[in-house]
């Protein structure tokens, strides 16, 4: 089993990436949550991975943090996920955020991911409950986490992927209001 590669990043094809490790060549392929993490070409990239051997192929993932592994491989362990599926859910939601949907039991948000519909949503329910450490409670967080929440939303219903919406939130000071952060993230989302 590979479990780790240490090299230089050669190419980046989303979601494909060509890893130079002492003179060989791997091709990763790796979430959107750690493509956009990664370094420019030529520099060196740390990646944790998993290997699946396969009847006719054998496929190398990797990951930018042990917790996205950790989740790719529960991921595996429902019925019906493959290692596609798992990577695009992974793709298309934060670790935070699918755990958030899991504990909230979030249907809708699961099945914008491009792959899951409303069956294999409700499975990834039912079989990740539990399966994540515990997430800060929306109570802890405040109104912040509400006004996160609508801020995103107001930013999905003008448009934007829920990727871009998260990110743009993130980059908000956490006193910011639902109006004045709405304006600050379309800024910021026009200057990316």
């Amino acid at each position: 089993m590979i479990g780790r590669l240490t090299g230089v990043l050669l190419e980046k094809t989303p979601p494909q990436i060509l890893l130079d490790v002492q003179g060989v060549g791997y091709e990763v392929d790796v979430p959107m949550s750690t493509f956009y993490n990664l370094p420019g070409l030529n520099e060196r990239v740390v990646l944790h991975t998993y290997l699946v051997v396969r009847e006719d192929a054998q496929l190398l993932y990797g990951f930018g943090t042990h917790d996205e592994r950790a989740a790719f491989r529960q991921l595996l362990k429902i019925s019906g996920v493959g290692p596609k599926l798992a990577l695009s859910v992974l793709s298309g939601l934060s670790l935070a955020d699918l755990a958030a949907a899991v504990v909230n039991k979030e249907i809708g948000r699961l099945t914008k991911i491009p792959g899951v519909g409303k069956k294999t949503a409700e499975r990834l329910l039912l079989e990740l409950q539990g399966k994540f450490t515990a997430q800060p409670s929306s109570a802890a967080k405040g109104t912040t986490s509400t006004h996160s929440a609508d801020i995103v939303n107001a930013l999905l219903a003008l448009g934007y992927n829920e990727k871009e919406a998260d990110w743009a939130s993130k980059q908000l000071p956490a006193d910011a209001g639902v109006s004045d952060g709405i304006r600050q993230a379309l800024k910021f989302l026009s200057k990316s």
